[in-house]
């Protein structure tokens, strides 16, 4: 069933568990992300970046293969826009049946990134789509140029889901996005995740989940994070599952990426807790 997040994190903060969510890059893996899910029993937010727009796939594609899927499933699915960093490019998710959207404005000044979040909240809840919104900043191993994080502090949290008003907020305790330097497992701020827990009640996300550890992350999913992004990971596994395959033969190739990704999709349900 195609749904916004409300009821999913409400649910997932009350069970103390997390939701993954599933980036993807091309239409076979939407399909291959929600089918495990429905084979599963759980639900998932399958998500697409702004940064993977192109010529691999669009928005008005992307929305109507994963709508189709969402709506025949018996498990909920989220269609959701990630790392929104343009206004319009939010807009234009919600227009063509994107259930969920986030706004990345956490680079602006605290100023800007509420005005900016809100604009976009008005627009969405005004057709029924929930906003995701970043205080802090998680920086990225796969930009040499976005190396400062930006942690996100617990007053912070609380003043800007107040004058946002979006649905559910990223913050920045210590992961990072891509692979991490040498693989080492990222140190994460639990004390961070406790006080902004205590200080708002609005469901928090985690970015940068690849990588850094089954334990930590099981820590935040009982800790209060109610959704944790994995995209590297998935495709790190595709990867290497292909380097065990016969590539001289298309359908191989295939079932071997679909193989790779559906067992690590499969683990971190495991790692989240996640409950149906």
């Amino acid at each position: 069933m195609l749904v916004n997040t409300k009821v999913l994190f409400k649910k997932a903060q009350e069970g103390h568990y997390a939701i993954p969510a599933a980036n993807y890059l091309d239409m076979e893996s939407i399909k291959n992300h929600v089918l495990l899910a429905e084979k599963l029993g759980l639900p998932l937010i399958v998500a697409l970046a702004e940064c993977h727009l192109g010529d691999n796939i669009n928005l008005d594609d992307a929305a109507l293969v994963a709508r189709k899927y969402a709506k025949e499933a018996s498990v909920p699915i989220v269609v959701h826009l990630d790392h929104g960093v343009n206004v319009a490019t939010c807009k234009k998710a919600i227009d063509v049946g994107f259930t969920s959207v986030m706004i990345d404005a956490s680079m602006k000044s605290f100023e800007e990134n509420v005005a900016t979040t809100a604009e976009v909240v008005e627009y969405a809840h005004a057709r029924g789509v929930t906003v995701e919104a970043e205080i802090g900043h998680v920086a990225s191993n796969f930009d040499e140029s976005d190396q400062e994080t930006l942690y996100t502090t617990a007053e912070e949290a609380a003043a800007f889901a107040e004058q946002s008003g979006c649905d559910s907020l990223a913050i920045s305790i210590g992961t990072a996005h891509g692979v991490y330097k040498a693989k080492a497992i990222p140190e994460i701020s639990f004390d961070s995740l406790a006080a902004i827990r205590e200080a708002t009640n609005i469901p928090l996300v985690l970015h940068g989940g690849s990588g850094s550890g089954d334990e930590n992350l099981n820590k935040c999913a009982r800790g209060g994070i109610c959704k944790v992004n994995i995209y590297t990971d998935l495709y790190l596994a595709a990867m290497k599952a292909l380097e065990e395959e016969d590539t001289s033969d298309y359908f191989k190739v295939r079932n071997a990426f679909q193989k790779g990704m559906n067992d690590c999709l499969a683990h971190y349900y495991k790692v989240f807790e996640t409950k149906a």
